[in-house]
């Protein structure tokens, strides 16, 4: 059963209201009735019933560690994870509640009044979001998002962003060198090609600089990025962003597809190098044009054996996708 209001949860936290729900689990509002006036985001994560002890222990233990890493994490940008416990078959996270709307809602009411969000306040978001992520990827292991979309990024009252919605990880496999905060793929139009493999796909840094450049695109044209896997198919279908709203600099759009290649090798390696080609503290690398190029089969060989898998993963989903269409 869902959490109702007025429900306690470790005798300390009283559900106000319900927030939201995603991939990953349900967030609610509750009030700190140790802290009187505190309140905080709980955010649930159902674990399934017929798992056997043994795994339900194993996911626990593991559920233990990775949010033990996220209690660690300390940056302006970020929500503060303050608590975590598991309850029957479910496990909890405990953050700080973060005022404000999120830049989805911001966006949707400009493109209703036939606006666009100013492009210096969106590059002003853009550095903070840029100086949380630095801080993630620069954590021994790092840490990856995986989800970063416009409706995850909250604008506090006082003009600060925070990059929210933590999920919970996935079960690391022992050669993997990265904390994944968010499991599965991410949202569709914000995932890079190499996640599409899920859990099993090979992502890194630049795998989050893909959809911090998708999140950035959206909030600049009010119009959603193509999915990595229609633009697989057809690298010209997505136009640059000065085709829907030429007031962009020519800057901002080369950096921003810059980070939207589908190859990662084409991406800024470092979400600091996109931050630098955003700011104009460097000039974009590769084509200028607005063509986002799929990757050729020379690129795929020349590619390491991890990488060639994710390509291999990813074409393989896109082609059974296309068969299912046609049939």
């Amino acid at each position: 059963m869902p959490l109702q209001s007025g429900d306690i949860l470790r005798e300390r936290y009283k559900i106000s209201s319900f927030i939201s729900r995603g991939g990953m689990g349900s967030i609610y509002l509750a009030e700190d009735l140790r802290l009187e006036g505190r309140q905080c985001a709980v955010k649930e994560v159902r674990l399934d019933p017929s798992l056997s002890e043994e795994t339900l222990s194993q996911t626990r233990a593991q559920f233990m560690r990775e949010a033990t890493v996220l209690a660690r994490m300390d940056h302006p940008n970020l929500p503060k994870v303050s608590d975590f416990f598991s309850e029957d078959t479910s496990d909890y996270l405990v953050m700080d509640y973060i005022p404000g709307e999120d830049l989805r809602t911001l966006m949707v009411e400009a493109r209703q009044a036939g606006k666009f969000l100013p492009e210096a306040d969106v590059l002003a978001w853009g550095a903070q979001i840029a100086d949380a992520l630095v801080y993630l990827h620069s954590q021994d292991p790092p840490i990856l998002h995986r989800d970063i979309k416009p409706s995850n990024i909250k604008l506090t009252p006082g003009g600060v962003v925070k990059l929210v919605d933590f999920g919970l990880v996935k079960v690391l496999a022992a050669q993997e060198a990265t904390i994944t905060i968010v499991q599965g793929r991410g949202t569709a139009l914000y995932t890079p090609l190499e996640q599409y493999g899920g859990d099993t796909g090979h992502t890194d840094v630049r795998s989050d600089v893909y959809a911090f450049g998708a999140t950035l695109y959206h909030l600049l044209t009010n119009t959603a990025p193509l999915e990595a896997r229609e633009r697989y198919l057809d690298p010209d279908a997505m136009p640059p962003l000065r085709q829907h709203n030429p007031e962009i600099s020519p800057r901002t759009d080369r950096a921003v597809l810059w980070a939207m290649n589908l190859h990662p090798e084409d991406r800024p390696q470092s979400v600091e190098l996109f931050q630098e080609a955003l700011l104009g503290r460097r000039e974009p690398a590769g084509r200028s044009s607005g063509r986002l190029p799929a990757p050729s089969l020379a690129d795929i060989l020349s590619s390491g054996p991890e990488r060639q898998l994710a390509w291999a993963a990813a074409a393989l989903f896109i082609l059974s996708l296309v068969a299912t269409i046609n049939h």
